[in-house]
């Protein structure tokens, strides 16, 4: 994987070209021994060599709109397209009226002179963590490809797109970890804004309350740049934090409880190497986490926002939809008007309470995910497997979509060896300074980097 500034360096140099950046990211993409397919619902192959050349010709006259120009891009297909459907990853809603205009951060990126290559696949309406869909394919992780192992969700297509150089970066939604999910599995780099700073208008939506839309890509200053392009802001590269005196907090309660011996290594590895750097690890007591441990069932506004936002697709459509989504789409109808107050309570005051503990720490620091990425093959061929949801893999990447922060996910492991996360999370809309801070950290502990 090349970064995206070391792509702005060849085009600036002449090096390449958009139209053949392009070219090779569809012969990718259309390879049928490949995971493009899978990885991609829609291709715009005419619309992307269209806005290559167009690109190479402004770049030939010195135009440059941004350090995104040129570069091929993927969109997760919850995005609005104008004049297409947004199908969020569903048969479901081939026959709704197509979009009146692209979603804001759609437009930004054209803005930006990105060559928008398609949208890529999801888990349906961004329902999961496993990024498994049965209408559309299973893409799989880079990772050991011959057993087949999931690629992470909800954002599956945007993190195999860019895993396999089908796109430099990719968008990607964030509700409970679906863009930290599936960097982690896949070996990437992922970021999840406070929500409020990224427009979610013209994303279809799971929650209003936790939604974010975020980059998928190969390092966080790849990332940044994305972000910044999202944000409306200067998407100008900004310099890393440097790490000497920096503190960071490990959470005692939760986070790191049955962890894959992978994850443990390769975790306690990159607390040696940041400790070796000048950063002071601590243990922090993060009030409110062990309550956590019923994430999936009551303590999570997208439960009973999403039934809302399904319910008549639900009474309607239900066979049509992946059983798995639909059932947990259901599990809305078991939560009362009264419970959804408790449960929006319950995070207000979650939300106060840990401030006063991680207002102290430049970072809160834990593994992103607690395993490796499993087989596809473990949630196939019976009803019981169908129905696994895994729920171990939101565990550590939802605490700050219910914390309200903003949180990165840096790969760890050895190359070569199964992709595992580092996740920081930072205070809420100290989103810049958490990403100078993770600039520093993948240089030190990335393989992607190294």
């Amino acid at each position: 994987m090349q970064t995206l500034a070391h792509i702005a360096e060849r085009l600036d140099g002449g090096e390449t070209s958009s139209r053949a950046l392009t070219e090779d990211a569809l012969a990718r993409i259309e390879d049928p021994d490949g995971e493009g397919p899978a990885a991609f619902v829609r291709v715009f192959r005419d619309s992307a060599l269209a806005a290559a050349d167009a690109s190479d010709g402004l770049r030939a006259q010195g135009i440059v709109p941004s350090p995104m120009a040129g570069i091929p891009f993927s969109i997760k297909d919850l995005c609005d397209v104008a004049g297409l459907t947004t199908n969020a990853g569903s048969v479901v809603m081939r026959n709704t009226p197509p979009a009146m205009r692209d979603a804001p951060v759609v437009a930004r990126l054209r803005a930006a002179g990105a060559v928008i290559m398609g949208t890529t696949n999801m888990t349906e309406f961004a329902v999961g963590g496993l990024g498994l869909n049965p209408h559309y394919g299973n893409c799989r992780n880079p990772y050991d490809r011959d057993t087949g192992r999931v690629p992470g969700g909800s954002s599956s297509g945007a993190a195999v797109s860019v895993s396999d150089g089908m796109a430099a970066a990719g968008l990607g939604t964030d509700t409970a970890g679906s863009v930290r999910i599936p960097a982690a599995f896949c070996g990437l780099a992922g970021f999840k804004p406070t929500v409020g700073r990224v427009p979610t208008d013209g994303i279809f939506p799971l929650s209003t309350t936790l939604d974010s839309v975020g980059p998928l890509a190969p390092s966080i200053a790849c990332c940044a740049v994305v972000d910044a392009i999202f944000a409306g802001e200067d998407p100008a590269p900004r310099p890393p934090v440097p790490l000497a005196g920096l503190r960071f907090g490990v959470p005692d309660t939760l986070v790191t409880d049955d962890l894959e011996p992978e994850v443990a290594a390769a975790f306690e590895k990159s607390l040696s190497a940041l400790s070796a750097a000048g950063v002071r690890i601590e243990d922090a007591s993060v009030p409110g986490l062990a309550d956590l441990a019923s994430v999936g069932r009551l303590r999570f506004p997208s439960q009973v926002e999403g039934y809302a936002i399904h319910r008549e697709r639900l009474e309607h459509a239900y066979d049509a939809m992946d059983p798995r989504i639909a059932e947990r789409l259901m599990g809305g109808t078991q939560m009362s008007g009264a419970d959804y107050y408790d449960v929006l309570r319950f995070r207000e005051d979650l939300i106060e309470r840990s401030a006063k503990v991680t207002r102290n720490y430049d970072a809160i620091v834990m593994p992103t995910l607690p395993v490796i990425a499993p087989p596809i093959s473990q949630f196939e061929g019976s009803d019981e497997a169908l129905r696994d949801p895994f729920i171990i893999v939101i565990r550590n990447a939802s605490i700050a979509n219910l914390l309200q922060r903003c949180a990165l996910t840096i790969p760890c492991h050895e190359a070569g060896s199964a992709p595992v996360g580092f996740m920081l999370m930072g205070e809420a809309m100290r989103d810049h300074r958490l990403m100078g801070i993770g600039q520093s950290v993948e240089a030190l502990i990335s393989p992607n980097l190294r």
